[in-house]
């Protein structure tokens, strides 16, 4: 990831200008539920991954779209399409669970630290604006989540 920085004066207070048009969103409701090792976790990233059969993301649409990502899903078919200039992709090319943990959260279900681990698992596409209309994307997500019984949701937001 580069740093504000590094990067020449004029994309810096582009940047920053950008930062300042971010919205002021409200506060999440927070509510409670059973213990961890209990629950079903899915993941949910913006790291624009796709298994290599998949489409790419568009990146001319909106932004809103995702893309499925099955439990059983092999690390190694899975194809980054990450679009930021500014994004390093070492870290995923060395280890898909620096930004898609499934693996780890395999292990953290056989070791009964996590209840189970959902039958699928959703990738946005990054470096989107946040002022993108979401929402109608995730009701819909969120009704997919709860077909499949997930209470419990890691974001790895790239």
């Amino acid at each position: 990831m580069v740093r504000l920085a590094d990067l020449p004066e004029v994309e810096r207070q582009h940047h920053l200008d950008r930062v300042k048009q971010i919205p002021n969103m409200p506060s999440p409701r927070l509510i409670s539920g059973p213990p961890l090792n209990q629950r079903r976790v899915a993941l949910v990233t913006t790291a624009g991954l796709h298994a290599r059969t998949d489409p790419p993301f568009d990146t001319t649409g909106n932004g809103t779209d995702y893309r499925v990502i099955p439990e059983g899903t092999d690390s190694g078919d899975l194809v980054m399409s990450h679009m930021s200039v500014n994004f390093d992709r070492s870290g995923f090319q060395a280890d898909c669970n620096v930004v898609f943990p499934l693996q780890r959260l395999k292990e953290l279900a056989a070791e009964k630290f996590v209840g189970s681990v959902a039958r699928f698992h959703y990738s946005f596409m990054g470096a989107i604006w946040p002022t993108t209309k979401y929402e109608a994307k995730a009701r819909e997500l969120a009704e997919l989540l709860k077909r499949d019984h997930v209470d419990a949701v890691v974001l790895s937001p790239v």
